[in-house]
Formats: structure tokens, C-alpha cells, sequence
């Protein structure tokens, strides 16, 4: 199924993205990018990242943190982790996490 919506950013509050852990690497360096141009205007950030393994939302984590972190013009940017674990009745593990920019 695809989805396709028009949304400003200026239309919400609080923007939130979806990561899936299935999908690769350069996904998280394309997160990192918008969230950091995100912050720019916007005080916080929801994420929620999901996958079939429970080690697969934190692994997506770390490595976007670390990401992150490493961008010479990084804002200072605290991780605050919201709600996590199993979809009750799937195979599907998530965690949010909020971001907000000091």
C-alpha cells in the first residue's frame, strides 16, 4: 500500500518521522539531514523506529545517533525515549524518540 500526502511543516506542531529497521543505511544519513534542517525551525522531533527483531529499533537508533553526533554543525540535541516494545499479535518491535534541540 502507498500513501501519499502534502503537509507543510509550518501546518504541524511537532513533525514526526517513521523508520522501518529493514531499511539501509543511507536512510538514516537522509533522517539525520532532514531532522537536523527540521530542528532548525521547529523546537522538537518525534521518531518511531520499528522491525521484525527487538534488538532492531535501538541498533537504528544508535547508529542515527552517532550519525548525528558526528555533523561538525550538529545542533546540541538531547535524546529523550518515549514508548516502546511489541505490537501485541505481530512480530513488529518499535521505540519513539523524541528529539528537541536546546
Amino acid at each position: 500500500m502507498r500513501l501519499e500526502y502534502r503537509f507543510s511543516l509550518d501546518e504541524v506542531e511537532v513533525p514526526r518521522f517513521s523508520v522501518e529497521a529493514v531499511e539501509g543505511i543511507g536512510k538514516l544519513f537522509t533522517l539525520a539531514t532532514l531532522v537536523m534542517n527540521v530542528l532548525e525551525t521547529k523546537p522538537r522531533v518525534e521518531l518511531v523506529f520499528h522491525g521484525l527483531n527487538p534488538d532492531d529499533p535501538e541498533r537504528k537508533i544508535r547508529a542515527f545517533h552517532e550519525i548525528l553526533s558526528s555533523s561538525g554543525h550538529a545542533p546540541d540535541v538531547n535524546f529523550e525515549p518515549g514508548r516502546g516494545g511489541q505490537v501485541p499479535g505481530s512480530s513488529s518491535y518499535f521505540q519513539w524518540l523524541t528529539l528537541r534541540s536546546d
